[in-house]
């Protein structure tokens, strides 16, 4: 009788689990460059698998080809009661305003934008950190005493990034010259390799042997050309050393996966909560990448010399201007 009824209960305790996986049903809407872009949305999909895998619960997805579709994905998937939904990028900041009003009992998450609405969080990196790092890698690594910067679409977002970079390089050594430059004005920014190879290696040919790509899938092109021209390349967002090895200095890593995946974990467990989360430093939400596929481009005294630089932000020592605070960068 006792193994019958432990039976019974056992079988009650699959049946009310099932029922729970079937409850829930997550949604993201990945932007622009699509979720194998090797970068932003590919890091999203990253954490969102760790979830799948880890509850068997799958979730739905739309990939975003053109601007428009962004309201009409996040409508559909709020029509079909998907919750929580996330919104992948800054440029879903418009349509998910609009939508999340219109379903006000529906929980939607954005990644990498403030939408100020009671059913809606909002999760921000400082990437402004991150990229500082880098930048003092980057000085350190230099022998010509020239690196580069490449942006993709041209945007406050993307300057924070370049202004980060361009701080901790100057860190090192002011005298050190950084080129600058942003792929386009059009979110074809994000996915055009060839025009970041094109600009990469115009820095390359101007003496910079280091160039730290922030533009999406385009910055696989400036991997490649730094592969190609014997030259250094920092990947970003995801850790990108893998692709091209023994050329990628270093990739600063955005922690889009954690956020991604915590999004789905809080939806299911219900410590879910609208509002802001910033993710820099102090919280893991920003880093370097190191592993054995950029151990021997990276000296004991370099990463010494980044640690230090890191305890000294993390206290405060250290201050690095965030750009968005007033579209400015105090060097150049």
């Amino acid at each position: 009788m006792k193994k019958l009824l432990s039976t019974i209960l056992l079988a009650g305790v699959v049946l009310w689990s099932a029922s729970q996986a079937m409850a829930y049903k997550p949604a993201v809407v990945f932007d622009m460059g699509g979720k194998f872009d090797k970068s932003f949305n590919e890091g999203i999909w990253n954490g969102l698998e760790k979830f799948r895998k880890e509850t068997g619960i799958k979730y739905r997805e739309f990939e975003v080809q053109q601007e428009a579709q962004r309201e009409q994905f996040l409508r559909k998937l709020a029509k079909r009661g998907s919750d929580p939904i996330i919104a992948v990028g800054f440029g879903q900041a418009a349509a998910l305003s609009k939508v999340a009003k219109e379903f006000p009992n529906t929980r939607f998450s954005i990644i990498d934008m403030v939408v100020d609405l009671p059913n809606v969080q909002s999760i921000i990196f400082k990437e402004h950190e991150g990229s500082f790092l880098v930048g003092v890698l980057a000085a350190l690594k230099s022998e010509t005493g020239k690196v580069g910067f490449v942006g993709g679409m041209d945007i406050p977002l993307i300057h924070k990034f370049a202004c980060g970079y361009v701080q901790g390089v100057k860190y090192i050594n002011s005298g050190t010259t950084v080129y600058q430059k942003m792929t386009g004005t059009t979110p074809a920014a994000w996915s055009d390799p060839a025009r970041g190879a094109e600009l990469a290696k115009t820095m390359y040919d101007s003496g910079a042997d280091i160039v730290y790509a922030a533009a999406g899938s385009t910055g696989l092109g400036v991997l490649q050309a730094a592969a190609d021209n014997g030259k250094l390349s920092i990947g970003v967002d995801s850790n990108q050393n893998y692709i091209q090895p023994g050329s990628v200095l270093t990739s600063m890593l955005k922690r889009v996966d954690v956020a991604a995946y915590e999004v789905f974990k809080t939806g299911h467990d219900g410590s879910w909560k609208p509002g802001f989360k910033i993710l820099g430093l102090a919280e893991d939400g920003v880093g370097w990448a190191l592993d054995e596929h950029n151990a021997k481009l990276v000296t004991s005294a370099m990463k010494s010399k980044v640690e230090q630089v890191r305890e000294g932000i993390l206290s405060g020592k250290i201050k690095v201007h965030d750009y968005m605070s007033d579209n400015k960068c105090p060097v150049q």
